[in-house]
């Protein structure tokens, strides 16, 4: 009996074998499908290549922007009238804060004040334009 149960297990191991190799080929329709995720996969891993004048803007625009003021006001300002508030350099002028504002955050921006507070730091009061959130930057900020 013992010999019986050993030789139906061999029969059972040996139809296991095909099937097995069978799950592990693929057609040649899986292979390119297989091959373009893997190459879509690597153009979103990739980052995009920039130049080095790119990479010099966005430095100037740190150095513009210091960081954005979080308080009780600002957020409700974030709130109620779509105005974000930051502290800039003190040789900051409207114009290169808009122009800041506008590359770092991709968002369109209406009108910049600015205000020296008692610290003597200058704060920009930067109103977000129509088509886009205060609240979404902010959120992306860390802000709210």
């Amino acid at each position: 009996m013992a010999e019986k149960k050993i030789a139906k297990k061999g029969k059972d191991a040996e139809k296991q074998k095909p099937a097995i190799a069978k799950a592990g080929k693929k057609t040649a329709g899986e292979k390119a499908e297989k091959k373009i995720e893997n190459e879509a996969a690597q153009k979103e891993k990739a980052p995009e290549k920039r130049s080095f004048s790119d990479i010099e803007k966005e430095l100037k625009n740190f150095e513009i922007i210091k960081f954005a003021l979080i308080s009780e006001k600002a957020v409700n300002m974030i709130e109620r009238e779509n105005k974000l508030t930051f502290i800039v350099n003190q040789s900051a002028d409207k114009p290169s804060i808009k122009r800041a504002i506008e590359e770092m955050h991709k968002v369109k921006v209406d009108s910049v004040k600015v205000i020296r507070d008692r610290k003597g730091r200058k704060k920009a009061i930067v109103k977000i334009g129509k088509g886009f959130k205060a609240s979404d930057v902010a959120t992306r900020l860390g802000v709210i």
